[in-house]
């Protein structure tokens, strides 16, 4: 064996970890589930039948409670991502632009202040905005209430303001991280051509959308990615925060899919639900992708 094959080898052994770990926690649950989507398949019954696509079919057939189940669901995910994933994006971006016209000690302090949350349980996150938010005892609803003399703000009970507290919890929690990502990314950016397109006369705005952009333009699509994963993935802050309601206004796919699992006992039609969304999820990635490329 020659040098050349030794090293190949000896690099390739370096993903075998990795990919003996994909295999056994992502590869196997997922065939796994492709698996028992096709049977009937209860909870507490031994016996699970195979039924083929009957799980899928059910899903489409409009005279199903499944059908009501996946596409309400769908729908209210749908809105979260309209609603969080371009505030997770760009208010992120405005904050790591802020920081990084600031001083390294400065920028120190702010990114820890930021992330912070970020490292807490989406338990935690929930608890803390329900204390902030509940209708009669919450802290913002006092505060509007002694220092303005408004009525209270039925935050977590009456829509839209159910939608804006899931979406202003999530942004807290969450913003920090891709904060963090874009400060990296604007790190790379060389301020030599900052420099030079001020001698040329442009000013901040037309930098920005000249040079910082194009050049951040991996970063943004990476963030909108990942963004856009996570929030088709929204379970806690609405389960914790408004119980999926008023009604069954905030509850996401997700949401569905764990009580037809949990509730119903019927891991067949859940697990066809998942498979679904997570093609969804996939058409969504592949598209952002294609569009990034021109």
């Amino acid at each position: 064996m020659n040098m050349k094959s030794y090293n190949k080898l000896t690099s390739s052994l370096f993903i075998v970890p990795y990919l003996f770990m994909f295999i056994i926690f992502g590869l196997g649950p997922m065939l796994y589930g492709i698996w028992v989507s096709l049977h009937d398949w209860d909870l507490l019954s031994k016996k699970h039948t195979f039924i083929g696509l009957k799980n899928y079919l059910d899903i489409f057939n409009s005279e199903t409670y499944l059908h009501d189940y996946f596409f309400i669901g769908l729908a209210n995910t749908l809105k979260f991502v309209a609603l969080s994933v371009p505030a997770l994006v760009i208010f992120s971006l405005m904050l790591a632009l802020l920081l990084k016209n600031l001083s390294q000690r400065e920028q120190n302090i702010f990114r820890t202040i930021y992330f912070a949350p970020y490292v807490l349980s989406v338990s935690v996150i929930s608890v803390v905005w329900v204390w902030m938010l509940d209708t009669n005892s919450g802290f913002v609803n006092q505060i509007l209430n002694k220092t303005f003399g408004l009525n209270f703000i039925p935050w977590l009970t009456e829509v839209p303001w159910a939608w804006f507290s899931i979406v202003l919890a999530t942004l807290w929690w969450t913003i920090g991280f891709n904060m963090i990502i874009f400060i990296n990314g604007l790190n790379q950016v060389p301020d030599d051509i900052y420099e030079a397109s001020a001698i040329d006369g442009a000013n901040k705005i037309q930098q920005f959308f000249y040079i910082t952009l194009p050049s951040i333009k991996n970063v943004i699509m990476f963030t909108l990615l990942t963004s856009t994963i996570a929030s088709f993935n929204i379970y806690g802050q609405p389960y914790m925060m408004t119980k999926g309601g008023p009604g069954n206004s905030t509850k996401t796919l997700l949401m569905y899919i764990v009580d037809e699992a949990f509730v119903n006992r019927n891991f067949g039609k859940s697990s066809a639900m998942s498979i679904i969304l997570a093609l969804i999820i996939l058409t969504l990635v592949l598209v952002q992708r294609k569009c990034s490329k021109h």
